[in-house]
């Protein structure tokens, strides 16, 4: 078993490892736990009764975090004409077409989210291996290939997050950083819930919302009580 440091044994001292807390009180635990110099991200996992081998049981989507990430998102759009202005008005960082296919095939990667109209995906699709593994390729099922380029632009900035289901059943999603204090991560928290309860397959049978817990990226994880969470 691994070497506990001593921040993390501190940081835990006022954590009940078995028990399951009220959503408000586990955030407020997370904060309070978080020890390193820098501003930690909060994140959130989910187990759901859910068997992601089966394609009828795939659990994924995006929510807009009421209250952002707390970080500053590169946008890139794919698109031409008036869809390339709007994008621009819009706020994206890079807006472009084939010319910025060829230049990622090249090796560049400066960006963080990617939109795509429909018409493009033709010559995004052939990015998918290098887009695919940093799960950057556009998908409709996120809005992110779309012709509303602009409001999917302004969402990401506002704090659009995206999230899939993992192979052991787990969705892993930031919520925010430890700075925006308990009450705004936990509304966080509470939207995110929201959209993954929203998409429960029909096919998922019995409990669906297995456990949850918050953590920090280097601090302990709290477990959240499910039971206090049923009015979603």
């Amino acid at each position: 078993m691994a070497k506990r440091g001593k921040k993390y044994i501190e940081a835990r001292k006022n954590i009940e490892v078995a028990k399951r807390y009220p959503a408000q009180e586990a955030v407020a635990l997370v904060v309070g736990a978080a020890r390193a110099k820098f501003d930690e991200t909060v994140d959130a996992a989910i187990r759901l009764g859910v068997n992601p081998a089966h394609a009828d049981q795939m659990v994924r989507g995006s929510v807009v975090l009421p209250n952002g990430l707390g970080k500053s998102v590169r946008v890139l759009v794919f698109a031409k004409g008036e869809k390339e202005k709007e994008a621009l008005e819009a706020g994206a960082d890079v807006v472009g077409s084939d010319d910025i296919v060829e230049k990622i095939k090249g090796g560049w990667l400066d960006f963080d989210r990617v939109i795509a109209t429909p018409d493009m995906m033709g010559s995004v699709g052939k990015l998918g291996k290098i887009l695919g593994p940093r799960g950057l390729m556009p998908n409709p099922k996120v809005g992110t290939v779309t012709f509303d380029v602009g409001k999917a632009v302004l969402e990401l900035k506002a704090g659009k997050v995206e999230f899939r289901v993992e192979k052991a059943g787990i969705v892993h999603c930031p919520i925010g950083k430890t700075s925006f204090g308990a009450e705004k991560l936990t509304e966080n928290f509470l939207a995110l819930l929201e959209m993954v309860v929203k998409l429960k397959p029909a096919s998922s049978k019995g409990i669906y919302i297995r456990s949850l817990s918050l953590s920090t990226v280097m601090g302990p994880g709290v477990k959240v009580d499910p039971l206090g969470l049923r009015g979603i």
